[in-house]
């Protein structure tokens, strides 16, 4: 993990959209003057694949088919639990109008949800975060960090416990049994986005957690036509992450 982990950016951006596609127009470019006919299918197919995965109802689709996906969570399913535990989903370095850090927005409505969760239940708020592979050089601040300003000064609330050292979900488990284990608690609520949840689930209980799992941020389905069956911008990124979570899935089977 230590040997890959540092390589995972890159890679996961080559083979991603729009990278891949795009690599695939470009070998097109290359070879219009030798391959002419190997040079339009290359540019077609590249073109192709870039409109068809820009698509929301592309991703929703993809979603249903590569991932698993999980009920929403009642607060009565948690009265076992002993901890909530929300996973780090990364943080926006430059937010001039704030003057400081501030959580990207998966991270930010995780922690949004855990918040909810604990005024529901009363259960102590655990955060897992420290600094991702993809994070760059100029942050200082762990994500935990981060999260623990956020959440007293939005709702008023400090973190029982945080993990700042995690790079990946693997380490978020396995971090966080080695924390709160000693403290008798290994029953916990989970919360990260829906389409994260079966990887994370998985980690969670192979480090010895028993889990309840507890999604947010849903891949939203097609409901317009002319907005989610057309390229856009909102569709490529949420199809890049549901693609992007199936890739770590492999590359966990791998491992």
């Amino acid at each position: 993990m230590s040997l890959i982990g540092p390589l995972k950016p890159l890679l996961t951006a080559l083979v991603m959209p729009p990278a891949g596609p795009l690599v695939l127009i470009l070998l097109g470019g290359l070879l219009a003057r030798t391959r002419r006919r190997w040079a339009w299918g290359l540019v077609g197919m590249g073109a192709v694949m870039l409109w068809v995965l820009s698509c929301q109802a592309t991703a929703y689709g993809l979603n249903q088919r590569l991932l698993a996906t999980y009920p929403p969570v009642s607060t009565a399913q948690l009265k076992d639990s002993q901890a909530i535990v929300v996973l780090g989903g990364g943080v926006k370095l430059k937010a001039p109008e704030y003057g400081e850090p501030i959580l990207a927005h998966d991270a930010h409505m995780r922690l949004r949800y855990g918040i909810h969760l604990a005024r529901q239940t009363q259960l102590p708020l655990v955060y897992s975060g420290g600094k991702g592979w993809a994070a760059p050089s100029q942050q200082t601040l762990s994500e935990a960090a981060v999260a623990a300003r956020v959440l007293q000064l939005d709702a008023g609330m400090r973190f029982a416990w945080v993990d700042e050292q995690s790079r990946d979900t693997q380490e978020n488990a396995e971090l966080s049994y080695a924390q709160l284990a000693p403290k008798g608690i290994t029953r916990i609520a989970l919360v990260t986005n829906d389409w994260h949840m079966q990887r994370s689930l998985r980690h969670f209980e192979q480090a010895g957690f028993v889990v309840h799992p507890a999604p947010m941020g849903y891949v939203q389905p097609p409901l317009r036509w002319e907005t989610d069956y057309l390229p856009s911008g909102h569709g490529l990124s949420a199809t890049r992450q549901v693609l992007r979570e199936w890739l770590g899935q492999l590359m966990d089977r791998l491992h």
